[in-house]
């Protein structure tokens, strides 16, 4: 292979390891982020509601609205951070408890519908990216 080929090829797995590094990192904030709320948060009942305006035969289900009271008596109306799914459903009126953080009550987990795996993706696939454009790094500069 000639210099220029090389080099192309060198910055490519630069670009592509930078892009394995933010799946990483973007994965291990979101199990932080979920981590520190169920650990530090306040631990609410929530009740559950459908959006407005929602047709009841649509093919997907929109993710419902999760009422609750804060600590200071503040009512509050989020979209739920999790798509409800067959298995457990989340329908209209229906209860749920959920952990929000005291300083951004906008910042909830609802408990045991966590769905870590999406984390868990970024970071292997992330990982996967990394290690490979490493390689490509290595092979392409060897003399």
């Amino acid at each position: 292979m000639d210099g220029g080929a090389v080099a192309v090829l060198v910055v490519l797995a630069g670009v592509a390891a930078f892009g394995g590094l933010l799946g990483v990192l973007a994965g291990v904030h979101g199990l932080r982020q979920v981590r520190r709320v169920q650990r530090t948060g306040v631990c609410v009942p929530a009740l559950v509601k459908q959006p407005p305006g929602r047709i009841t035969d649509e093919p997907h289900r929109p993710r419902p609205l999760l009422q609750f009271v804060t600590e200071d008596g503040r009512v509050m109306e989020i979209v739920c951070p999790v798509a409800p799914v067959r298995r457990r459903p989340l329908d209209d009126g229906d209860r749920v408890l959920l952990h929000y953080d005291p300083a951004d009550p906008r910042t909830v987990v609802v408990e045991g519908r966590e769905r870590l795996g999406l984390e868990r993706a970024f970071i292997a696939g992330g990982a996967v990216v990394l290690a490979l454009s490493l390689l490509l790094t290595v092979a392409c500069t060897r003399p």
